[in-house]
């Protein structure tokens, strides 16, 4: 299936990986209006799309992201005008609630998605890799929580999501002093999986992870993210319930057979989408 054209990112498709690549390089890949809705246009695609088994989340340039663009910031007020106040802030509540569901496109898509990062990843940056699945950076990353600096909450997903990541603690002090977290410390905190001293290193390692997620059992990878996603949001007993409902349904299936005649015939295994 041929990807979608679209005006911020430019995406592609081959064996099994999707490439999603945030494409304002002049602007730091800051996300303005158009680029958040083709965020969840894309991650809807790479959804429905059987072939695409994994993706790579990227940014063009030296920055991956350097938040949302200050031109919509300023646009709001506009935006949202209403002679009645109260009209005016439901306005106002409905352009956040889609903002951020423009992010939680990627944790709703069945794929594993996997967030490439060199250079700035700040504001809204950060609330797009909180969304990913595993998250590598080049040595020169810098993250940050940057809305305090702002004058205003963050409200599209850091603040919910970082807690799991790297703990209240450490998501409490990033969001008030707004500072920099550099890739070493990254690391260590577990914001990024791991990371590499060149960009070249950095590409080439995640594309051999995609590799390998491509290569395994589509519909139990699928079936691992809904699972983890599920039991990361609920209660350990909610959790083994739900892997019990899952696995009463999908648990016997031609990829399970596949596996076992290719460990059989010793080859590796073949799988439908």
């Amino acid at each position: 299936m041929k990807p979608p054209i679209f005006s911020t990112l430019a995406i592609a498709l081959d064996k099994g990986i999707a490439d999603v690549c945030l494409n304002r390089p002049d602007k730091s890949n800051a996300i303005d209006a158009a680029m958040w809705q083709e965020i969840r246009q894309a991650f809807e695609w790479i959804d429905r799309t059987p072939s695409a088994r994994v993706t790579i989340l990227s940014g063009a340039g030296k920055n991956f992201c350097a938040g949302i663009d200050l031109s919509m910031l300023a646009s709001i007020q506009q935006q949202i005008a209403d002679p009645d106040g109260a009209r005016s802030r439901e306005r106002l509540r409905r352009l956040i609630l889609d903002l951020q569901d423009c992010l939680s496109s990627i944790e709703r898509c069945r794929k594993p998605v996997i967030a490439a990062i060199q250079g700035a990843c700040v504001g809204g940056g950060l609330d797009l890799v909180a969304c990913c699945d595993m998250r590598y950076a080049s040595a020169e990353a810098v993250f940050s929580i940057k809305e305090i600096d702002l004058g205003m909450v963050a409200d599209v997903g850091t603040l919910q999501r970082l807690p799991s990541l790297i703990g209240q603690g450490l998501t409490r002090e990033l969001a008030y002093t707004g500072r920099n977290v550099d890739a070493v410390e990254a690391e260590k905190i577990g914001l990024i999986n791991r990371f590499f001293a060149s960009n070249n290193e950095l590409t080439v390692t995640v594309r051999e992870l995609a590799q390998s997620i491509a290569a395994k059992s589509p519909l139990a990878i699928r079936g691992l993210k809904e699972v983890m996603n599920f039991s990361r949001d609920h209660s350990v007993a909610d959790g083994l319930n739900h892997v019990a409902t899952w696995n009463a349904g999908l648990l016997l299936s031609a990829d399970m057979k596949e596996c076992f005649a290719a460990q059989h015939e010793k080859r590796l295994p073949r799988f439908a989408d």
